[in-house]
């Protein structure tokens, strides 16, 4: 969970945005740096297509064209492995046991184990098979079309259990427990509390420095953690006291260790009863007096909250390409079902309501398999930039699964509500993927404020050309060329029609003008609101969402360009969907840029947060029953 003030709380501190902001990026990205670093007032370049949009410019290195990652050993690597765990979950798996039961059945565990699926992405010499970002994402979207609970399961272990081992471990670290935790050894990643969810900053674990200076003992509890009945090796975070060399002064720090059941004073707790993910395991974890070697600390002294957000982020782009295969799934049963079915003297999927459900169905399934693929690419091409686009990533899936979900239920009628059917269970699982890893809510703000500190950098670096003008005449003029070429419509918006097929080019025009709205958008609330922005939460979230919406046509422009150059026997169904995405969109994100430069709609977030003030001081609904009685 992530280190900013809880959304109940009217006003988040600044300073906890930027703590965030400061912890939520990969490997201390140059933003970042820059952030920390006030006397620098230029921005340092940012190759991420979404940061670069707060700024109103296309960066499009590493959205255009769509990675093509995999060369042939890989391919036939992948390959060897998609029909063998395709072919396990559909013969030796039974989510609906699973469920039922409320843990993964032994065979099937056994069978996991034995696949290799535990350690997917270990370097071969520590026992795994060392699979790229890539290819872990396409076996990953396997298990998610079948069982969530088993991909909760497998994900908890390696995709945040021992993640910081795999991230930041020293070498001696990794020989000893990465081989362990792939061949029967599970992990889990150990953060959330009793009083510090989504401000991880509140938590209470603490671990002290033996007098000997040998071990740390450690003494709390976590909440919530999935595998926690049954990790052996646990990534536990914890408050250490850190001296500050420069000024002398012991303040506390989270830190981040290895922690061993064997290690004697770790217990937990019976499973937690869920809503969903009932075959994954999900316990209370209990440290006490816990002794802790000091060799075991991960990333440094202190440096835990960067661990612990790095590894995350390393992680989302697993969660969409897992819910990208639970839609096409869901999508599959519902058009099983609406070909079958024949009312009023004819087939369900003939009716204009049941198509638009199938197609919009079928076009989010396609920008978020997109998605996953496209930052697994950029992973996998050793990209440092992509923290934003994760996280929208794995917003955008858990919502659209959700949707997907719903509506294949929905095509169904009173079958698809039936237990037997499978949905039920679908449906409860998918609940928790908005809550999870960082809740939705919080990742929006995340995102939000992330690329507005970015473009507010380059804002800066002008205010400051000004103090010296004779030196930054370059500067000066290239910005008031195009703020008046803006104002008399001679400023063209970022070009975005050379970067996709020209039977996109339409649709690319549509993306270039969003993406120039939306900069000039974020210039204003700069100029309006300055450093109070971090209080307007009305206009962060509807930032986001134009973020959003421009990000994913630019990733289904691009793969949709990629199927039409090469010919691929879907590229004209591809183009559809990569040109209805792309309109709709775009004018989702022109109605939120909007509505953040309208009175109306401006007095309208105040009345709404009014209206929410007056119902949680009356402790619920505030307003009378229509009878009075």
């Amino acid at each position: 969970m992530f280190q900013v003030a809880k959304l109940c709380r009217s006003k988040i501190p600044a300073s906890e945005i930027q703590r965030f902001i400061s912890c939520s990026t990969i490997n201390l990205s140059k933003t970042v740096q820059n952030a920390e670093k006030p006397k620098q007032s230029a921005p340092t370049e940012d190759y991420s297509f979404v940061m670069n949009i707060f700024r109103g410019q296309l960066e499009g290195r590493q959205v255009f064209p769509y990675p093509n990652v995999l060369n042939e050993e890989q391919r036939e690597t992948l390959q060897m492995l998609v029909d063998p765990v395709s072919k396990f979950f559909e013969e030796v798996n039974d989510p609906a046991k699973n469920d039922a039961e409320e843990k993964v059945e032994e065979k099937s565990m056994a069978g996991l184990w034995e696949l290799g699926a535990f350690a997917l992405q270990v370097p071969q010499d520590l026992g795994g098979l060392g699979l790229t970002n890539t290819q872990y994402a396409r076996l990953v979207e396997i298990v998610g079309s079948h069982d969530l609970g088993v991909g909760i399961t497998l994900g908890a272990h390696q995709s945040i259990g021992f993640k910081a081992i795999l991230l930041f471990g020293t070498p001696e670290q990794k020989a000893k427990y990465l081989p362990r935790v792939s061949s029967g050894e599970f992990a889990a990643f150990c953060l959330t509390e009793p009083s510090s969810g989504s401000d991880a900053g509140s938590i209470k674990t603490r671990a002290e420095l033996s007098p000997d200076g040998k071990h740390y003992i450690m003494n709390g509890s976590k909440i919530w953690i999935s595998n926690g009945g049954m990790a052996e090796i646990m990534t536990v975070y914890a408050k250490t006291p850190v001296t500050d060399k420069k000024t002398g002064k012991t303040v506390d720090k989270v830190t981040a260790f290895i922690v061993e059941r064997s290690f004697g004073g770790v217990t937990n707790g019976p499973p937690e009863k869920k809503m969903g993910i009932k075959a994954s395991n999900t316990a209370e974890v209990y440290y006490d007096n816990v002794k802790i070697p000091v060799e075991n600390v991960v990333g440094g002294v202190g440096n835990g909250f960067k661990v612990a957000m790095n590894v995350l982020n390393n992680g989302r782009f697993g969660m969409a390409a897992a819910l990208a295969g639970t839609m096409k799934a869901c999508t599959k049963k519902a058009v099983d079902f609406a070909t079958q079915r024949t009312q009023f003297g004819a087939k369900i999927d003939s009716f204009g309501a049941i198509q638009e459900k199938i197609a919009r169905m079928a076009t989010l399934q396609y920008v978020t398999e997109s998605m996953a693929y496209m930052i697994s690419g950029n992973m996998d091409q050793g990209s440092q930039h992509y923290h934003l686009e994760a996280a929208i990533s794995k917003c955008f899936a858990s919502e659209a699964a959700w949707y997907v979900c719903d509506e294949a239920i929905q095509i169904m009628g009173g079958m698809g509500f039936m237990k037997e059917t499978g949905l039920e269970r679908v449906m409860r699982d998918l609940r928790i993927f908005r809550i999870f890893e960082g809740t939705n809510d919080i990742l929006r703000l995340f995102v939000a404020l992330t690329g507005i500190q970015y473009a507010g950098a380059h804002l800066k670096e002008l205010q400051n050309a000004f103090k010296n003008p004779t030196a930054n005449l370059g500067l000066i003029f290239e910005e008031a060329s195009k703020r008046v070429g803006r104002k008399v419509g001679l400023k063209a918006p970022p070009p975005v029609d050379h970067l996709v097929h020209k039977e996109l080019a339409p649709s690319a025009k549509l993306l270039s003008k969003s993406i120039d709205a939306f900069g000039q958008s974020v210039e204003m609330v700069l100029i309006k609101y300055g450093k109070n922005i971090v209080n307007e939460q009305f206009i962060l979230n509807r930032l986001a969402s134009a973020t959003f919406d421009i990000y994913t046509s630019a990733v289904v422009l691009s793969r949709a360009s990629e199927s039409l150059k090469n010919g691929v026997k879907t590229a004209n169904h591809e183009k559809l969907m990569a040109e209805s995405w792309t309109l709709e969109a775009c004018q989702r994100a022109d109605l939120n840029l909007k509505s953040i430069a309208s009175g109306k709609n401006l007095d309208n977030f105040v009345k709404m947060a009014s209206i929410s003030k007056t119902v949680c001081q009356n402790n619920g609904i505030a307003h009378m029953n229509p009878l009075n009685i």
